[in-house]
């Protein structure tokens, strides 16, 4: 997976220490299907994922995201959930944990292709048909889904 310059910046002075970052998950819904890849690192099937470059807005990293993932354009509605993920450690031994904003996002044009090097496969799921994922996956989907006017949190 590519790791964004700054980062690369960050480890040449810290090296394979905790780094705590900003993250961003795009749930991409078009009708009752939602936008998902198959992730190169493990293997599972997740919404868009990715890393917010500094200055960047969340909302911003979002949507680049999934075009640069997923090969589609995509609306970010509003963020629906905030937590923090789990540490880390990245097979190149780097530690990370993540601030992760997840975002319901509208699709507003293209088809699913693969992007980039971090999955090897992008489509449309039924929602009441996805594929298995991780339980923060699918955590994920049922608060973009359930669309509460509120973002959820951890209290």
């Amino acid at each position: 997976m590519p790791i964004p310059d700054f980062v690369v910046a960050l480890r040449e002075r810290v090296g394979t220490m905790s780094l705590w970052l900003p993250g961003v998950a795009a749930v991409v819904i078009r009708g009752s299907d939602v936008l998902l890849v198959r992730r190169v690192d493990n293997g599972e099937w997740s919404p868009v994922t990715g890393i917010v470059d500094p200055g960047e807005e969340p909302a911003v990293a979002a949507v680049r995201e999934v075009l640069e993932e997923a090969c589609v354009v995509a609306r970010a509605e509003r963020l629906v959930w905030v937590s923090v993920g789990t540490p880390i450690i990245h097979a190149n031994g780097d530690l990370a944990q993540y601030l992760e904003h997840t975002f319901r996002c509208t699709w507003v044009s293209g088809e699913p292709a693969v992007g980039d090097d971090e999955s090897t496969d992008a489509g449309w799921y039924p929602l009441d048909a996805l594929p298995q994922m991780s339980a923060r996956n699918r955590d994920r989907i049922a608060h973009a889904v359930e669309n509460r006017p509120e973002a959820q949190f951890v209290r």
